[in-house]
């Protein structure tokens, strides 16, 4: 009896020891997985990011054939610091990058998204890149003398083009635009496409791709709205803060991204790389932070 006794006793105690050794064990393999996601991204030599075909922040290079932009430019520099050489891009449309990261096509979205709050409970966000405002894609002349969303909120039979899943639809909605006047497209170059069609009467995206996509046109019956009067939106005008995207389970690699983003954004390294992409000193975010834009009321 006393050996049963003992060895019930024995067992008993390496079944504590056991579980105690599994309940250790369980935070640090929390801490590792997005080291360990960095560390696979190293061996391999490359990382897979998501992208939406919109200049100037992800786009195929027509000359080139290479992912080129403002987003994939500035990750290449950020990884290569971080071990990683390559990047690769998986293109979809932009109201599908958050679902794309979650089911793991890809590890980053390197898009020029915005952060905002809604976003946030979704997805991790680096610190921001670039701060920058709005514009409107209209008829030559501007007919319809639209200057704002506002403009277009008091002009009822106006049809407003918005990209699916961009914030514009947002400020839209928050400046008095009904729903039912927006018509939404899968990437700028449709939305710009029913501008020149007639479809609709204004196209509403960031102020470098309206710009852009204008020049490249070559169209003599649309412009971009000039001048252009950014929303307020609880009392504050509104700029697009875009950054990079990752899931909830990678903070590792988002602070390892942060790290060399703080001592690199806004430096003359960087001016001088996204300079060809239209943006300059005036773009640049500050210091606007993830957790500031994350916080904001919507």
């Amino acid at each position: 009896m006393r050996n049963k006794a003992f060895w019930n006793s024995l067992i008993g105690a390496l079944w504590l020891l056991l579980a105690v050794a599994v309940w250790l064990a369980l935070p640090k393999a929390g801490k590792s997985q997005s080291g360990r996601l960095l560390a696979r991204l190293r061996t391999q030599g490359f990382v897979r990011v998501g992208y939406a075909d919109e200049a100037p922040f992800a786009y195929i290079d027509p000359r080139t054939g290479q992912l080129t932009g403002e987003s994939p430019t500035v990750l290449r520099i950020v990884m290569k610091k971080l071990g990683v050489p390559h990047v690769r891009g998986v293109l979809t449309q932009f109201g599908s990058l958050i679902p794309g990261l979650e089911a793991h096509r890809f590890d980053i979205i390197a898009a020029g998204m915005y952060i905002t709050p809604a976003r946030a409970k979704e997805i991790l966000f680096s610190n921001p890149t670039f701060g920058i405002g709005d514009g409107l894609v209209v008829r030559e002349g501007n007919p319809l003398h639209l200057h704002s969303y506002r403009d277009i909120a008091r002009k009822p039979t106006v049809r407003l083009g918005i990209v699916a899943g961009a914030q514009e639809y947002h400020y839209a909605l928050e400046s008095g635009i009904k729903s039912n006047a927006i018509d939404v497209y899968p990437s700028a170059a449709a939305a710009l496409a029913a501008v020149e069609s007639g479809r609709i009467d204004a196209y509403a995206g960031t102020a470098l791709t309206v710009r852009r996509l204008v020049r490249l046109a070559h169209n003599a019956d649309i412009t971009v709205a000039r001048p252009f009067t950014n929303p307020v939106i609880h009392g504050a005008v509104v700029k697009g803060y875009g950054a990079f995207g990752f899931r909830k389970s990678n903070k590792g690699l988002c602070l390892a991204v942060d790290r060399v983003l703080s001592g690199f954004v806004g430096s003359p390294e960087h001016l001088a790389l996204v300079k060809p992409f239209g943006f300059t000193a005036s773009d640049m975010p500050g210091d606007v932070t993830a957790n500031k834009l994350e916080s904001l009321p919507r």
